[in-house]
């Protein structure tokens, strides 16, 4: 009975050996990151952004629209719908309750089909720009997009001036625990955002 105990003491030791032998000679491997935002990720509707609207029970009202400046839709049945603020399903569950008094089957898919959001990176950045990005993408993202940080450039407080309401708004961020890895909550760009990278403290 004791034999067998030996044995897998042996194999558990001569595989911690093979192991650590073994640490020296592989190439590193690389962590793999969290799933990166995808087209679900939750992105409020924007004027410039194109949707398509599929009736399940009235396929002939099918269509794909942009949204206008004033963030409205002009849609069959129903007239003119606000969809600039909202998220994909808030204005999807919003069209299925206008619908209801009109359809049988009132049931409608509402997919962003395209939507781009312009983006001035400026300040202490590699190549400052207006950009045009495919959303949904991070404060972080168009910062890497826009060359990264230069050589006196900090991530400690990057300003994000977005308007809302009519009021020019400033949020800071610290973006620094993004370079050593820490995961921090993402902050996805909107159209006419602007990202300030400030010069770093000598």
């Amino acid at each position: 009975m004791i034999y067998p105990l030996i044995e897998r003491k042996r194999a558990g030791v001569l595989a911690a050996l093979v192991m650590l032998l073994c640490a020296g000679c592989q190439t590193p491997v690389e962590t793999s990151l969290p799933e990166q935002p995808t087209a679900k990720t939750p992105v409020n509707l924007s004027p410039g952004d194109t949707v398509k609207l599929s009736f399940v029970g009235a396929s002939e009202l099918n269509q794909s629209q942009k949204i206008r400046a004033d963030g409205k839709l002009s849609l069959p049945l129903i007239g003119e719908v606000t969809a600039a603020g909202k998220t994909l399903v808030n204005f999807q569950n919003e069209l299925i309750r206008l619908y209801k008094p009109q359809l049988r089957n009132s049931d409608v898919v509402v997919t962003l089909e395209s939507g781009i959001a312009q983006v001035v990176v400026s300040g202490a950045v590699r190549k400052p720009a207006k950009l045009a990005f495919d959303r949904p993408t991070t404060v972080f993202q168009a910062i890497m997009e826009a060359g990264g940080v230069n050589e006196y450039g900090s991530l400690r407080k990057v300003h994000l001036i977005r308007v809302v309401n009519g009021a020019q708004l400033t949020q800071v961020l610290d973006l620094r625990p993004m370079m050593s890895g820490k995961a921090i909550s993402a902050l996805y760009v909107r159209d006419g955002d602007v990202i300030y990278v400030p010069s770093g403290m000598f």
